[in-house]
């Protein structure tokens, strides 16, 4: 039952609000950021990725448009094209520093932030997980923002998770708010604190959107996908 309800909750939002309104670039700044889209390039296999000055005016109506609220849409279908080292399609946002992929370190004394109003409104039926906001660090994740079911929490490799709401209803919206600085990530959950983690990590960068969970191979189909509508997003 609670699938079922998952996928008709995804359905329901997948139809509701498309009517477009601008184009993302009207609704968040996207000078800082590049996007990666879970389409085809030329080179067969390669992911579209866009820069922050190709992203004036862009929409894609499948996968990166404003819907009738205001809020950017990012959809990454199951069958999407995935980037190098990733079983997973996404259309997601990934932090710039002066037009470049931006590299920084948790360990430096400026401490960097990511605020965003976000709601979660599509999951994969099969496996209905989605991530909608990281750190990545010059390997890997260091700490992912994710819905499972009805689950919100955060990922950290080697560390318990941090659970961050339950029994959370799709397309409740919710603040999230992430620093990175002094030796520490925080995050704030709808302005409570929710983790203060010491660590150090070197080479890292935001990531915002929806980075679907799940593909053919987990026994999803092609027209399954992740969502998420983010309304408000600042880098600081």
């Amino acid at each position: 039952m609670r699938k079922l309800s998952l996928l008709i909750s995804c359905v329901s939002f997948a139809l509701a609000a498309e009517a477009q309104s601008g184009a993302p670039s009207d609704r968040l700044d996207l000078y800082s950021w590049k996007l990666t889209l879970p389409v085809d390039t030329p080179t067969v296999g390669t992911p579209d990725e866009l820069m922050s000055k190709e992203l004036k005016g862009f929409v894609d109506d499948r996968h990166f448009f404003v819907d009738g609220e205001g809020s950017v849409v990012f959809r990454a279908h199951c069958d999407g094209v995935t980037t190098k080292g990733s079983r997973y399609p996404r259309s997601e946002l990934r932090e710039l520093s002066n037009g470049r992929d931006a590299s920084w370190g948790t360990e430096e004394e400026k401490i960097r932030t990511m605020e965003a109003t976000i709601r979660v409104t599509g999951l994969p039926k099969n496996k209905p997980h989605v991530v909608f906001a990281q750190i990545h660090d010059a390997r890997d994740d260091v700490l992912m923002c994710r819905m499972e079911e009805q689950t919100l929490l955060i990922e950290r490799g080697g560390h318990p998770d941090v659970v961050l709401a339950r029994n959370h209803p799709l397309g409740k919206p919710f603040d999230l708010r992430i620093e990175a600085g002094g030796g520490r990530i925080r995050v704030w959950f709808d302005g409570k604190s929710a983790l203060d983690w010491p660590t150090v990590a070197r080479g890292c960068y935001f990531k915002a959107g929806c980075y679907t969970q799940s593909n053919l191979a987990k026994g999803d189909k092609a027209e399954a996908f992740g969502e998420v509508r983010i309304s408000r997003l600042v880098l600081r």
